[in-house]
């Protein structure tokens, strides 16, 4: 398998519900470093996995809609722990809708899946990664 990674970043506030969250119960910022990695089993015609100036640019559309703001004031996260696993989920599912509509050009229709990593830290990060 085959994998291209462009990487960004995203600066949120977001609050926790539950107990297990303790003190990320109130209201906190989170600056995370993201990476999405794009797999394909074959080089499509160019042989590349994706254009990667495109692959960093809709990395970068998308990572647009959460910085600066506190999710907490979101309608489509209205009730939902914005955790870094679910964050990842929401950004590899907007990627995903990006590839279908060909933001990532006509090559990109073959790719394989998409896997999005937020690191939290040097030393804590979540992924999510989908099919295609």
């Amino acid at each position: 398998m085959f994998s291209v990674t462009v990487r960004d970043h995203m600066m949120i506030a977001h609050s926790f519900r539950g107990e297990v969250f303790g003190p990320a119960q109130r209201l906190h910022g989170a600056t995370y470093v993201v990476d999405a990695a794009f797999r394909r089993a074959e080089l499509d015609a160019d042989n590349l996995v994706v254009d990667i100036g495109l692959a960093s640019q809709q990395l970068n559309d998308v990572l647009g809609q959460f910085t600066y703001r506190n999710l907490d004031d979101e309608a489509e996260f209205a009730g939902v722990n914005t955790s870094t696993e679910a964050l990842a989920k929401v950004i590899a599912d907007r990627l995903a809708e990006r590839v279908h509509a060909g933001a990532l050009g006509e090559g990109a229709r073959g790719l394989a899946g998409i896997a999005v990593t937020l690191h939290e830290s040097h030393i804590a990060w979540a992924s999510y990664e989908r099919s295609l």
